[in-house]
């Protein structure tokens, strides 16, 4: 059986004082549970995810959703819509919201929409309950230092800025390199988690990735990306073979 990808692009373009960065014909997100996007430095990755998640504007094309069933039109909607439609997308560069402690991010994270003024997020015991019993248990994945306090360094935040992502039940993550600057460890501590989620609940992940040891180790399908265009897609064996890949990408030591 086909399994209906959970966002469609095509024709989607966008240039920068005359210079095209961004060209995909085509390109299908959500067909499988994890999944790559490679290519050098400049190639328009990152461009590409601003041009999803509407923080850029695409010069043309079109850019299709599927939360449920329902078709959406990107285009049409902000960068605020988007989110709240369930397309969540992680910072590259560390956010963080300085005067909340790791506690208090990860309980805003699960404040239902209407009620994200802080002071009013759980007035119910039992609904307080159980957020403190989702924090606690995503919390046992992460050797946070003191998970009462402040995230202080920059891996913890970007540990917390994964966990907040995680914790909005996103329909489908995207992920900008997500464990740069982290040990193995860590590493391994938040794909094993990410796996868990994709298993667990209706989620779809897209990864830019410049570790490609994590690319081939968890991703169920890699696109590669030069130039703006899509140039090849596969399993990951299939575009590590790929001979433009061994040619634009693979002898290149500091992407």
């Amino acid at each position: 059986m086909t399994v209906e990808a959970k966002l469609s692009i095509a024709g989607l373009e966008k240039s920068f004082v005359g210079r095209k960065v961004v060209s995909v014909d085509r390109l299908e997100i959500g067909r499988h549970g994890i999944e790559g996007l490679i290519g050098p430095n400049g190639a328009g990755k990152t461009t590409l995810m601003g041009l999803i998640t509407r923080k850029l504007k695409a010069d043309a094309g079109t850019l299709i959703y599927r939360p449920g069933g329902t078709e959406i039109d990107l285009r049409q909607m902000s960068m605020d819509q988007v989110a709240r439609a369930g397309l969540v997308k992680t910072n590259q560069v560390i956010q963080d919201f300085e005067t909340l402690s790791i506690r208090d991010s990860l309980r805003l994270a699960l404040a239902p929409a209407e009620r994200e003024q802080f002071w009013t997020v759980f007035t119910k015991r039992r609904k307080r309950d159980a957020v403190e019993a989702e924090i606690d248990e995503i919390l046992s994945h992460f050797p946070f230092e003191n998970p009462n306090g402040d995230a202080r360094s920059a891996g913890e935040k970007k540990l917390l800025d994964i966990i907040r992502c995680l914790l909005l039940k996103p329909k489908v993550l995207l992920m900008d390199e997500p464990t740069a600057g982290l040990p193995d460890d860590l590493t391994r501590a938040v794909m094993t988690l990410v796996q868990k989620k994709v298993a667990e609940e209706d989620l779809k992940v897209f990864i830019i990735e410049h570790d490609l040891d994590l690319i081939w180790d968890y991703c169920a399908h890699v696109n590669f990306l030069a130039d703006g265009r899509l140039l090849c897609s596969g399993t990951p064996q299939e575009v590590k073979d790929h001979p433009v890949v061994v040619e634009k990408y693979m002898g290149v030591v500091d992407v």
